[in-house]
């Protein structure tokens, strides 16, 4: 089955065209053809259905914990710290089973399809039950997530990640026996035990940190992943990782990962906050990719990484929403050049274009073939309403997308061919959200 689409305007690889036919089979564009002289349109548009705003392609969060969206207005109220914050992430992570954290992570996505992202990378290690116990199904919190994408539309590589350890040897507490698998041999065994999956779901594998995963069972997850499947890593988000790193092994974090081969092209390093010279050379030399999730390392204090100077080096930058005090990718493109110029006092790192590839790295979750608006890719398409009162006036084009849009832009979001949000879907989307919710803290 095939369907035809006159986009009013579009981003495409080379710029932005108007009066863009594209012609959609089982799931990918087969035709993507821009506007031609004269009226303006090239090429049979007969039956086309007629696309207005400006056309963008789908967006990647690459850095999710879809259960920190509980969290959104709570944690704020009081001063505290990262540390403090993750106490009460901690009592969340406590009181969810498979079919509340299905209720909620489903409510999340959704409001993610509504934002314009199209795949999503969960960072995945609330694995058992409450006292560590497996479910008959052990990997039935997995499941959850994968069985709430695909109800909200988007695609998901489920990134599941070996914790076993509360710090540096010492064994997991409270909450953490919920995550840990024992050892990494037994995290992969569960994990083979997901079993094939189907087109929109990725199986990719993660270290929490070097602090959760001892240092002689680190090659057991990055051989899982192979070099090829998805591999991503918290890294250096706090100082006090840093030190404790460098007090336990006499090396820094990426120092380690990096001797234990864990960086590589197909690896993620999340937030690469606190890095020093050799720690940038070495994610750029490996051509590790490192994942920003601007608003929520300004929500918790983390500090600005080093953007630039990692792209520069060699290292692709991705965005992700991670804790989700914001969902809205647009706030994330910008956030990474306007964080930027409060470090370094200068303005003008990056370009709208070079923002807009960082938030479209869905390869870095195992879909290359998405992110792009032409023949052969995966028919995303995010449709923004350029006469807003936020992007009036500012040109319709990427300077729109990564200046001036917000997720509440966004008037359409299609996934693989599939419309899976309009903006009149807005309104129960919220309320859906606020359900999921008010069910953890009653």
């Amino acid at each position: 089955m095939s369907s035809t689409y006159l986009l009013e305007r579009a981003l495409l690889p080379d710029g932005v065209h108007d009066h863009v036919v594209v012609t959609v089979e089982d799931g990918r564009f087969t035709r993507v053809t821009p506007g031609g002289a004269g009226d303006g349109v090239r090429g049979d548009t007969t039956g086309a259905e007629r696309l207005a705003g400006l056309a963008v392609p789908g967006l990647a969060n690459t850095h999710s914990h879809a259960f920190h969206r509980a969290l959104r207005g709570r944690t704020q109220r009081e001063r505290g710290t990262f540390w403090t914050w993750r106490e009460q992430m901690y009592d969340v992570a406590g009181r969810l089973d498979p079919d509340s954290y299905h209720a909620l992570a489903r409510a999340t996505y959704r409001e993610m399809a509504a934002a314009g992202m199209t795949t999503v990378g969960e960072f995945h290690y609330l694995h058992h039950g409450p006292d560590g116990t497996a479910y008959s199904d052990p990997n039935a919190m997995s499941r959850a997530l994968i069985e709430a994408a695909g109800e909200a539309g988007i695609r998901i590589a489920l990134l599941d990640t070996c914790y076993l350890s509360s710090g540096f040897g010492a064994p997991p507490e409270g909450v953490q026996v919920r995550y840990d698998d024992g050892s990494a041999d037994g995290w992969a065994a569960r994990v083979d035990a997901l079993g094939p999956q189907p087109d929109g779901v990725v199986v990719g594998a993660a270290i929490h940190s070097v602090r959760a995963v001892p240092a002689d069972q680190l090659g057991t997850v990055a051989a899982w992943a192979g070099g090829a499947a998805p591999l991503h890593v918290h890294l250096s988000e706090q100082r006090a990782e840093n030190d404790a790193c460098l007090a336990h092994h006499g090396v820094t974090p990426t120092r380690l990962l990096a001797d234990h081969g864990v960086l590589g092209s197909m690896t993620t390093a999340v937030h690469a906050t606190h890095l020093t010279d050799e720690d940038i050379a070495l994610l750029g030399e490996s051509r590790t990719v490192a994942g920003f999730c601007p608003t929520t390392e300004r929500d918790l204090g983390d500090g600005v990484g080093p953007s630039r100077r990692l792209h520069e080096a060699g290292s692709p930058i991705s965005l992700g929403s991670d804790s989700h005090a914001v969902v809205d990718p647009f706030e994330e493109m910008r956030a990474l050049e306007t964080d930027e110029r409060l470090a370094t006092e200068q303005r003008g790192h990056w370009t709208a274009e070079e923002l807009v590839r960082a938030a479209t790295r869905h390869d870095t979750l195992g879909f290359p073939e998405a992110g792009r608006i032409e023949p052969g890719a995966r028919a995303d398409l995010v449709l923004l309403d350029p006469a807003s009162p936020r992007t009036a006036g500012t040109g319709a084009d990427a300077h729109t997308a990564a200046f001036a849009a917000t997720a509440a832009d966004v008037t359409l979001t299609m996934v693989d061919g599939r419309v899976v949000f309009r903006s009149g879907d807005r309104e129960e989307v919220g309320r859906e959200l606020d359900r999921a919710i008010g069910r953890l803290w009653t």
